[in-house]
């Protein structure tokens, strides 16, 4: 199982948080992480395993759409900013428009990953 990682800029801390309450989960399930570049240091940096991609201005977002339209990824949780403008925006809306064509599920929101992080670990 694959799940990638993304948070706007002011929502990075919001992440790290969320993720901090499943660590044990985390690195107990046969889960990979894979995050944007910013994303993914400041995962990296607490504790978790985790692939690093670019940035998702210089192609990051980009990247893990390639990774859903090629049904790499089992979901995908987008901490997004609607508040602020984004130049990657279109990058973003195509990397939303694949998880729906491929039917993967996306959480871009805490209460949504929540959601579905409930889920998966209720598996284990």
């Amino acid at each position: 199982m694959k799940i990638a990682l993304i948070a706007h800029d002011g929502k990075k801390a919001d992440m790290v948080h969320f993720l901090s309450g499943y660590k044990k989960e985390l690195h107990h399930a046969n889960i990979d992480l894979v995050a944007t570049g910013t994303t993914g240091l400041h995962i990296e940096r607490a504790g978790f395993k985790v692939q690093k991609l670019l940035s998702g201005p210089m192609g990051g977002d980009a990247q893990i759409a390639s990774m859903a339209a090629q049904k790499e990824l089992s979901m995908v949780i987008f901490f997004r900013d609607p508040l602020d403008k984004h130049p990657h925006e279109p990058d973003v809306q195509m990397l939303m428009r694949l998880c729906d064509v491929h039917n993967i599920p996306l959480a871009t929101n805490p209460a949504g990953a929540q959601l579905m992080f409930e889920q998966l670990t209720s598996q284990f």
